[in-house]
């Protein structure tokens, strides 16, 4: 069943964002000079078993950094009332079901720079087990269902909620990783509460309005020019999406150049050196901070120790249309996930792992399977595999159940021989498959395939959907963390 025939059980509150980067970036520059980091870091909720990738073999990592609009704590504790007040999050009790700011962190362990990618709460993608969706509900959708589905089968409350929460969470982080070709090594979330807590505790945080704001929704009500905003303040300047002039993308920069100067701000403003507001960051990350289990904080701040502020890169993922539409009506923003992969791939320096380059096609062998209604497809598909001098193994139909979308398969979505196989189909996605030997491939090709041995026999396909044209829109210039003073945005 396509994931947007369920969305009408989980509104989507308007605006809600967290700038999810802050909790982890200010845990990071902070626990440098922190006396007794450890003690912070025990205090962190921690969790496992999320399938993440483990470190790379250059000890770069890439860290998934995800906001949460959630009613609770870290720890699952109910927010008071006042909290909630102060959030405008309501009581509805629908909180904690869409991650909306998500965001792609490679950190390199030389010092160099690192580069932070933010992907768009409602890009339309592939989320593992439900289908096409916005990628800010997979965790929600996915812990929804998987919830209902345990509670029938005579589970605890208490524990189909753990085991739920776990699988959303896994579903997040697979969606991430297929749409941007990156294995995801550590994951970090943070609460709506964070958000505020945390810049609190930093005094504060400067930015700069090209134009007066005064939009309601997101409590948005701001003079032109710079000034400091406080943490409810500051939740409201990154919710704002309506009067901007680019939607979510200039609400994604928003985020990016507080993001810029808070780190620029922590760095210089002797906060490392001031005991209560270590204090108040140590309760709110404890209070806020998820991180996986397997994340070695202490070893990875060690490494971090030549990083500096003007050495974090915010960038944005390529987007298609930014007002796309579903065949069921839903409002969307279409993304092109191997345009998504190559950008990727070039912004953390991994520029050898796109395309085709360097790989010998008679090299790689393609298992072929048809998941669609047209007779012939898989085998059609394989000739024109064959002519561009790859070598194909299975071609038959598919018996693996139903399939949304046309992609290609490996054991990791950042496979050379993939990604090969991809673009010489006319831009498949690539996904990761788990139980997929190293160096396997395997495509499977839906009803929408318009690839090479499809009828049209299109290069490309058209991800607009619902008869509109995709506008490509260009991409928003890198934002650095070590400017002189907060950049004016819109």
């Amino acid at each position: 069943m396509p994931l947007s025939s369920r969305r009408s059980r989980f509104p989507v509150t308007p605006g809600r964002v967290l700038a999810a980067a802050v909790a982890a970036l200010v845990l990071v520059v902070t626990g440098l000079g922190w006396h007794s980091v450890d003690q912070l870091v025990s205090s962190i909720e921690r969790i496992g078993n999320l399938g993440l990738g483990g470190g790379k073999s250059d000890g770069a990592t890439d860290i998934l950094m995800v906001g949460i609009d959630s009613r609770t704590d870290a720890h699952g504790n109910p927010l008071t009332q006042d909290e909630l007040a102060m959030l405008h999050a309501g009581d509805d009790g629908e909180g904690g079901l869409n991650t909306d700011t998500i965001v792609l962190i490679r950190v390199p362990n030389d010092g160099s720079s690192a580069t932070a990618i933010s992907i768009p709460r409602d890009s339309y993608v592939d989320i593992p087990g439900l289908g096409m969706g916005k990628i800010n509900s997979a965790f929600g959708v996915t812990k929804f269902t998987t919830q209902q589905k345990l509670i029938d089968q005579g589970v605890s409350p208490a524990e189909a909620d753990r085991r739920s929460t776990q699988a959303g969470r896994q579903a997040l982080v697979k969606s991430v990783a297929n749409l941007t070709g990156i294995t995801v090594d550590h994951y970090a979330e943070v609460g709506l509460l964070g958000f505020v807590l945390l810049t609190d505790a930093v005094g504060g945080v400067e930015v700069c309005l090209n134009n007066p704001v005064d939009e309601p929704l997101s409590g948005a009500d701001f003079p032109a020019g710079p000034q400091k905003l406080n943490g409810a303040q500051a939740l409201s300047f990154v919710r704002q999406r309506h009067e901007l002039p680019r939607g979510d993308i200039d609400r994604i920069v928003r985020q990016q150049v507080y993001m810029a100067q808070l780190v620029h701000q922590v760095l210089s403003a002797k906060v490392l050196t001031s005991p209560s507001r270590l204090q108040d960051l140590s309760n709110a990350v404890g209070r806020t901070v998820v991180l996986d289990d397997g994340w070695d904080v202490l070893g990875f701040l060690h490494e971090l120790q030549d990083l500096s502020g003007g050495q974090v890169k915010f960038e944005t993922i390529p987007v298609k249309d930014l007002n796309g539409w579903t065949d069921n009506g839903e409002s969307v923003v279409r993304v092109d996930p191997p345009a998504v992969q190559k950008f990727v791939a070039k912004a953390v320096g991994d520029d050898e792992g796109e395309g085709d380059g360097g790989i010998d096609p008679s090299m790689v062998t393609v298992d072929v399977y048809n998941a669609s209604g047209t007779g012939g497809l898989a085998g059609q598909a394989a000739q024109a595999l064959t002519a561009k001098g790859f070598r194909t193994g299975t071609v038959d139909n598919w018996i693996g159940g139903p399939v949304q979308s046309s992609r290609v398969l490996a054991a990791s979505a950042g496979s050379e021989k993939a990604r090969a196989v991809a673009q010489a189909l006319g831009g498949l996605p690539v996904m990761a498959e788990p139980g997929l030997p190293e160096g396997a491939v395997r495509v499977v090709l839906a009803s929408d395939y318009s690839g090479p041995g499809s009828a049209t026999g299109s290069s490309t396909f058209d991800f607009s959907g619902g008869g509109s044209t995709a506008t490509p829109v260009p991409p928003a210039p890198p934002i650095d963390a070590g400017t002189n003073g907060p950049k004016c945005v819109n």
